[in-house]
């Protein structure tokens, strides 16, 4: 979407409507932003890695960079394009909890088989503590990926299964005030 052009056509805008929470005069100037960072209309996986070691300086967020662009990347293709972008902007910052959790477990669902594995999970998890870095102090039951994993599985994994599907993964995430807390960081920064 607007690979060529600089502005939205009156039906890519109408769709942006329907399928986000802004308006269009917003979606306007996400688009006119977009494209002044991205004058190609689209954002490679590199561009992408390099705009989070720009927020996350003192850490690597290069593999934390790498699921969220999968996550992204709807259609598979390598870029992230406006569409895909304003989307995801969309539910981080102004969906509901339901609309979150579901981006969040497709997030640590990193294989796209509808559970989250003690695998996965570590992957992320490690992750992020390698992307903030020294910056967060942790509580000692937390303070490193493996029990932060292990404190998530005991809570979230219901039938004790090893793996977390969506049920245990809303459920879970509603008895665990970090992760509530986490995806509503970005509320009403937009």
């Amino acid at each position: 979407m607007g690979k060529t052009h600089s502005k939205l056509s009156s039906e890519q805008l109408t769709e942006l409507q329907s399928t986000t929470s802004f308006e269009r005069k917003e979606i306007q100037q996400w688009y006119k932003g977009f494209l002044k960072d991205c004058p190609s209309g689209e954002i490679n996986r590199a561009d992408f890695k390099g705009i989070y070691k720009q927020f996350f300086p003192f850490g690597d967020p290069s593999r934390f960079a790498d699921y969220i662009f999968d996550v992204f990347d709807r259609n598979r293709n390598g870029t992230i394009d406006f569409k895909e972008f304003l989307q995801a902007l969309s539910i981080t910052s102004r969906g509901t909890s339901d609309e979150k959790l579901k981006w969040a477990f497709e997030l640590y669902d990193i294989d796209s088989d509808g559970y989250i594995t003690k695998d996965e999970m570590m992957k992320i998890v490690d992750a992020i503590y390698r992307m903030v870095g020294s910056m967060v102090q942790l509580p000692e039951d937390e303070d490193t990926p493996e029990k932060r994993v292990d404190k998530i599985f005991g809570l979230m994994d219901a039938n004790q299964d090893g793996k977390i599907d969506m049920r245990e993964f809303k459920e879970g995430s509603h008895q665990d005030p970090l992760i509530m807390q986490a995806l509503n960081l970005y509320d009403g920064l937009v």
